[in-house]
């Protein structure tokens, strides 16, 4: 059924006008549910860290380290935030994440992760050898909903694959 020539223009203007009227409302895009990129940067980044060597290794002293720590390490000081580590098993700290008690986790997380229904899982930036055997990408996890963080994480874990 074809709409008169009136009522066609009509209902273009106003799709127009409805576009015009909600481009000046969007925020900086990609934005952060919570606000999380904009509170770490210069301030604190709050990171969950299972162990898992030689990707994270937590000391009896509560320092961590192994190869994704030294990556967070060097994200974090890219925002100009400092690291707030906070160690333990993976289920817990997927649901502090999820619960906006942390913003991060890592631990040698791969792209299979049982937690992408709680935590947004970023690019790889990395791989490991499996217990199969196979090859599985390396990947660490935000909060859902917080894309800046998550665009931020993963442009800087790009520049390092390429750097």
């Amino acid at each position: 059924m074809m709409l008169p020539r009136r009522s066609a223009a009509r209902a273009v203007l106003a799709i127009g006008l409805a576009l015009l009227g909600t481009a000046g409302c969007a925020g900086p895009f990609p934005a952060d549910s919570e606000d999380t990129l904009a509170r770490a940067s210069g301030g604190t980044l709050r990171v969950g860290v299972s162990e898992n060597p030689p990707w994270t290794e937590v000391g009896d002293d509560g320092s961590v380290s192994g190869v994704e720590a030294e990556l967070v390490t060097r994200y974090a000081a890219e925002i100009g935030s400092r690291v707030e580590w906070t160690p333990g098993a993976e289920s817990v700290l997927a649901q502090e994440v999820a619960a906006g008690r942390l913003d991060m986790l890592v631990g040698g997380l791969t792209s299979r992760s049982p937690w992408s229904s709680e935590v947004a899982l970023t690019r790889p930036w990395g791989t490991a050898t499996g217990p199969d055997g196979q090859q599985q990408e390396l990947v660490m996890g935000v909060r859902l909903g917080e894309n800046a963080l998550l665009v931020s994480l993963e442009t800087f874990l790009a520049e390092q694959e390429r750097g």
